[in-house]
């Protein structure tokens, strides 16, 4: 029950930013319609989904957002391999709750300063993260050394690992997403003359 508890927790976390988050940011600093956009987003997202791996994805990633997207191949070939190794915003979120539902399980208490650093943590070891399945539960060993966590590391992960599979497939297609959201927003602060699909003021 606990593990399909942070299962879902997970899940719901990442549901939010992928469903919310990126398509506000690409409504708002990209200005496309995230609707629109999604059509040609579909089968990369589909593929990371499948392959739980953004470096496997990436050539039907650059696809997506040149033709289907009218990005230009000069931004698409910066910013997509940039983001398959660094922008894994979906893997930041998902350490952050596996430590927190990791020290609940050994009842450790983690002070308010604890989850701070246990944010920044997962942030910069998602940054250092290879774009190949998996690869989280890696740097989840350095997230939970870093709230002093270190005896709980192999006994924690056994818990997790289990359904880090069905995870990793979503929070890669979150960390593709991301990737795609940040290809249209800067196209568009490099004057792209990309198809207005949304009238924003300038």
């Amino acid at each position: 029950i606990a593990v399909g508890k942070y299962s879902f927790t997970v899940v719901l976390g990442l549901g939010f930013h992928a469903i919310v988050t990126l398509p506000l940011i690409l409504w708002f600093l990209g200005r496309r319609n995230p609707l629109t956009y999604a059509k040609g987003m579909a089968q990369a997202i589909l593929n990371a989904f499948s392959t739980a791996s953004s470096s496997a994805t990436l050539p039907i990633t650059m696809e997506g957002v040149e033709e289907e997207n009218g990005i230009s191949n000069r931004t698409a070939s910066f910013v997509l391999p940039l983001g398959a190794t660094i922008n894994m915003d979906g893997t930041a979120l998902y350490q952050a709750v596996a430590v927190m539902f990791i020290a609940q399980i050994y009842g450790i208490d983690l002070s308010l300063a604890d989850q701070l650093i246990v944010v920044l943590t997962a942030t910069l070891a998602s940054v250092g993260a290879a774009g190949v399945p998996s690869a989280g539960i890696i740097t989840l060993i350095i997230v939970l050394n870093s709230v002093g966590m270190g005896q709980h590391v192999q006994a924690g992960i056994a818990l997790i690992l289990g359904v880090d599979r069905i995870l990793d497939m979503i929070r890669t297609s979150v960390n593709v997403t991301g990737d795609l959201t940040c290809s249209a927003f800067i196209a568009r602060t490099e004057g792209e003359s990309l198809k207005e699909d949304v009238a924003l003021p300038a």
